[in-house]
């Protein structure tokens, strides 16, 4: 996905494009992940990145926020935004090296209102961390936190994946 203007064409060249993830293979490590990494423009022009939890739901990553603090800030200050899911992670000490698999989506952070996409992406992150629960008892605790959180939305403007050779090679 390259955004139109082109801009994000330099971020997504890959200097070992053996190495690059296939769309598919991208899209199915974002969707079974558990948690990532979301960078943003912090105070001061510092880079700020925090781990949290998420879904990637209809082609967009989603997760929940407080009402106040440094994430939203940054988010209303600037929409840029990367987000990193590690899909593996081998530490191989007898070769020096670790097997790895990285998806990176750039894109734009919305804070959504209320509607039909905020509650859907709220439906889908509750499906996804409480997935025994009931369908009544997901929208009983939702209803009761409901005011506690808002929800973003990073809509990707390019997703880029990358694993280490071995997984290439399949010596892994």
């Amino acid at each position: 996905m390259v955004n139109e203007s082109g801009k994000l064409q330099k971020i997504g060249e890959m200097r070992r494009k053996r190495q690059a993830l296939p769309q598919a293979r991208c899209e199915e490590i974002l969707r079974c992940g558990s948690a990532g990494v979301l960078a943003v423009l912090g105070y001061e022009g510092y880079p700020y990145a925090v781990p949290l939890s998420y879904v990637w739901h209809n082609g967009t990553v989603y997760f929940h926020s407080a009402l106040q603090g440094h994430k939203l800030e940054a988010v209303r200050r600037c929409s840029k935004a990367s987000f990193c899911v590690i899909g593996a992670d081998e530490v191989k000490p007898q070769s020096f090296t670790t097997y790895y698999r990285s998806v990176i989506v750039f894109g734009q952070v919305r804070i959504l209102e209320s509607g039909p996409e905020e509650q859907a992406a709220i439906q889908a992150l509750a499906a996804k961390y409480a997935p025994n629960s009931t369908e009544s008892e997901r929208r009983q605790e939702i209803q009761a936190e409901r005011g506690r959180f808002c929800i973003l939305a990073l809509t990707p403007e390019l997703v880029t994946g990358k694993e280490a050779i071995e997984f290439v090679r399949g010596e892994a």
